[in-house]
């Protein structure tokens, strides 16, 4: 059995009457192991329970709960999650017992071959990308905000000043890496986008 992704809902960013308006795009991954990338603001549970039920899933048949770094509005429906493993940035937990894993040397988690969340540190210290093989899609990196969407990749000042960076040169090593290794990219505030051989070849005229 392959793995699916399913994108419940994109995300969003803009400045508004001098406030940013934004939301995180919410992701499920569904196969071998089922896993939620990003579980949006606090106020949209029915949002995330909607979205699960549309694909044939529950809440408790999450095994693997990912929130790709600190940021509220990335965090905001762990709860929901009681059955699944948490792994919030760097921090890997169930319930009470807090499990150690090296992402700070590099070390991926593998939870199988086609599943694994990588540490790609830059927007915050602790960053994670979770890496997908798919049958339909070919390799899928669900990268939170390590891209804010599509459009950074040819603005960079919407990742490094508009987004906020807290290590640009951390974050562009790993936004390099992860355009090198993706067929497509979920970005954290914007829709899925196909990474063309045109981004690829940009990167490697630059590196």
């Amino acid at each position: 059995m392959s793995y699916q992704v399913h994108v419940l809902q994109n995300g969003y960013s803009r400045m508004e009457d001098g406030k940013m308006i934004a939301n995180c795009t919410c992701t499920l991954i569904t196969g071998p192991n089922n896993m939620i990338v990003d579980t949006l603001t606090a106020w949209d549970r029915d949002v995330i329970i909607s979205g699960l039920s549309s694909q044939g899933v529950s809440c408790d048949d999450i095994q693997y709960c990912v929130g790709t770094h600190g940021h509220s509005d990335h965090l905001g429906n762990l709860n929901l999650f009681t059955k699944a493993k948490h792994i919030v940035g760097y921090t890997v937990s169930f319930a009470n017992e807090f499990f150690i894993h090296p992402f700070e040397t590099g070390e991926p988690m593998k939870i199988d071959g086609s599943l694994q969340i990588i540490p790609t540190p830059g927007h915050t210290s602790a960053d994670v990308s979770v890496v997908v093989k798919t049958a339909d899609l070919g390799t899928v990196v669900i990268a939170g905000d390590l891209f804010e969407r599509e459009e950074d990749i040819e603005d960079p000042s919407i990742w490094k000043y508009v987004a906020g960076s807290e290590n640009p040169k951390s974050q562009e090593k790993h936004r390099n890496q992860v355009l090198l290794l993706a067929d497509y990219i979920i970005p954290g505030h914007g829709p899925m986008f196909r990474v063309t051989s045109k981004m690829k070849e940009k990167f490697q005229a630059t590196d």
